[in-house]
């Protein structure tokens, strides 16, 4: 798996007994998003399916709507200690005629592996920059289906058998059928990896979809999925209040606390069939 994992020596207690042995952990790497040649973000990520990645963060940005604006992106030389390049600079070109992000609100710090817009965004401003709506999708979904999303993702995290440290998302649709699958060790950074594959693939608005996440239902999760224009969005643990604020003036169906059978629904019942 490259990159993606990495082994590192560890001492296994087990009551009186110690064994050393090798242990297999996710990769943890800087990725510098530079828009136009112009440093825009560094996110801490799980390197893999870079390009959906950032798709998907200036997606959510609000930087563009379409996989069409995007004239090419392409890795810049960063060299590691080896000497090798690392991979961990991307550079994106816009297509003629997309403005580029503003230098004032060109993020001046790095983005961590929990942290998706850093306080940049507020619910006002997720709604007048989104392009698309998703108060009126028509999107209408069993509870049933709804309970086998867990385990339907579980079942697709390839990396997290062997680290047990990766978040995972997946777009499915109203058949429980996942979409779209990826991993990350930044759950935002898992959304953004979904979102953006979705776009390049022409998929955005994602109408009719349910974006499954495997941590809490954060505010940048639900402003991610709004801008993406995914109707509904459901957690295996808790959302914050203000995610459930921007889920109910968006007019998206949240879930959380989603185990099982059992779920706790937030916003937007009126999509869920009994």
């Amino acid at each position: 798996m490259g990159r993606v994992t990495g082994r590192r020596p560890v001492i296994r207690v087990n009551g009186s007994e110690q064994t050393r042995r090798p242990d297999t952990l996710v990769a943890e790497e800087p990725l510098e998003i530079r828009v136009g040649g112009q440093p825009y973000a560094v996110t801490m990520r799980t390197p893999g399916d870079d390009v959906d990645l950032v798709h998907g963060f200036l997606l959510s940005e609000g930087v563009i709507t379409s996989a069409e604006q995007v004239a090419g992106a392409r890795y810049c030389l960063g060299t590691g200690p080896d000497g090798q390049n690392t991979y961990n600079v991307l550079d994106v070109a816009l297509a003629a005629g997309v403005e580029p992000p503003s230098p004032d609100i060109r993020r001046n710090v790095y983005t961590t592996s929990s942290c998706g817009i850093c306080g940049k965004a507020s619910i006002d401003a997720v709604r007048t920059q989104s392009a698309f709506s998703v108060a009126e999708d028509p999107l209408r979904i069993g509870v049933d289906v709804i309970a086998k999303l867990p385990d339907r993702l579980r079942a697709a995290q390839r990396v997290f058998d062997r680290t047990g440290g990766l978040h995972a998302a997946a777009l499915a649709g109203a058949d429980g059928e996942l979409v779209e699958v990826r991993e990350d060790v930044g759950r935002h950074n898992a959304v953004d990896k979904v979102l953006g594959s979705a776009l390049r693939a022409g998929s955005t608005p994602a109408t009719g979809h349910v974006l499954m996440v495997s941590g809490r239902a954060s505010f940048e999760l639900v402003q991610k999925a709004v801008m993406a224009g995914v109707p509904a969005l459901a957690a295996v643990s808790a959302p914050s209040t203000l995610a459930v604020d921007l889920a109910a003036e968006a007019g998206m169906t949240l879930i959380g606390f989603l185990r099982g059978e059992t779920m706790n629904v937030y916003t937007g019942e009126h999509r869920l069939t009994f």
